[in-house]
């Protein structure tokens, strides 16, 4: 148990953001679609409602997006920003393989809300943490199978192009996009705050 243990918090360790991609990937396609369907089966949701959708875009559909929100972004930001900020960032974004798209269908959670009417409006917001859960677990899978990986949010941008083009429901909330590929550098380093102002235990 102990070196179990020692497994998952080096794979924590190891789950950072890396934006120098490649368009190739370590793992098979076939090999993604396992990864993620574990993720999706095992990750917690609020009454096991299981509400998290996740859409994978790979190759030319991953392209797709990155050119959507380019196209969108261009239509609305300042011209010094578009040209600094962000063409630069979605290149990159856009230079990976694929992309996962983290959705939350609310539909499942609406009978727990009728049921439980004093914990209603607490239901999205639990929602969403499952699908931070989710986002974590593939991220953290990912990086483990060699995939760098970072996580975006372009939503609302491009939520009515992303959900035409793919077909997904509108009534769908996007929450955030995984991109990932073959990195082609080690990610930047990271600060630590003290854990004497995170980490609180008491009975010890």
């Amino acid at each position: 148990m102990h070196n179990l243990a020692s497994k998952i918090v080096k794979g924590m360790k190891g789950r950072r953001s890396i934006y120098a991609l490649t368009n190739e990937s370590t793992i098979s396609d076939d090999r993604i679609k396992e990864l993620v369907s574990e993720v999706a089966l095992h990750t917690p949701s609020p009454f096991n409602c299981q509400s998290a959708r996740m859409v994978v875009l790979l190759k030319e559909e991953h392209q797709k997006l990155w050119d959507i929100a380019l196209e969108v972004v261009s239509a609305t930001s300042p011209p010094e920003v578009l040209e600094k900020v962000y063409k630069p960032r979605i290149a990159g974004f856009r230079a990976g393989y694929g992309t996962v798209l983290f959705y939350e269908d609310f539909a499942p959670l609406k009978p727990f809300g009728e049921q439980f009417p004093m914990i209603a409006g607490k239901l999205p917001e639990w929602a969403d943490h499952s699908s931070g859960m989710h986002q974590f677990a593939l991220w953290t899978i990912l990086e483990a199978e060699g995939l760098g990986c970072n996580l975006q949010h372009y939503s609302p941008m491009i939520d009515a192009r992303v959900s035409e083009l793919w077909n997904v429901p509108v009534e769908w909330s996007l929450k955030a996009q995984l991109v990932f590929g073959k990195p082609t550098g080690p990610p930047r380093d990271k600060a630590f705050e003290s854990l004497d102002k995170r980490v609180f235990i008491h009975g010890e």
